[in-house]
């Protein structure tokens, strides 16, 4: 165990939720993506796919944070695991905000042409993804990354008059 916390440089234990919570919600994906896959009614099937699937998006994972180690500015490699999380979550969110927002709206794919439909549904989705990433950001206490890493993303979308 304190060969694991001297390599994601983890001083206290509470810090040991974030690595937790990452292979937690790997797993679970894992688990997701694997019953989709043919013959993963049988519950050993399931479990090997899961397994294999782990296996490899974890290996994808900590190549992912050895590149992006470098590339963001963070104080401790454990707080990469928090900003993966933090991307995760907001993900999810703004699909489950979206939904409804845009069903109140009265928009539908019957009423409405599926492609504009489509095209409605991501743009409300990006909205409320910025509100949300900055929101959670503060929340799991990367306020300044995911601040800086917003205003990097709006100047992109062409956005960096409302910056100044």
């Amino acid at each position: 165990m304190e060969k694991f916390k001297k390599s994601w440089e983890i001083q206290h234990n509470w810090q040991l939720l974030f690595p937790i919570i990452g292979i937690l919600g790997l797993l679970y994906s894992c688990y997701k993506l694997a019953k989709l896959l043919p013959f993963s009614e049988n519950w050993i099937t399931l479990f090997i796919y899961t397994v294999i699937l782990f296996s490899i998006l974890l290996k994808i994972t900590l190549w992912l944070f050895k590149k992006l180690e470098n590339r963001w500015e963070v104080t401790y490699r454990w707080e990469i695991i928090r900003i993966f999380i933090v991307f995760a979550v907001t993900g999810s969110s703004s699909l489950f905000i979206g939904r409804p927002i845009i069903a109140f709206l009265g928009i539908t794919k019957e009423n409405l042409n599926p492609l504009l439909y489509w095209v409605l549904f991501i743009i409300i989705g990006l909205i409320f993804y910025q509100i949300l990433l900055i929101s959670f950001g503060w929340l799991f206490g990367q306020f300044h990354f995911f601040w800086e890493f917003e205003k990097k993303m709006l100047k992109r979308f062409g956005l960096k008059r409302f910056l100044d």
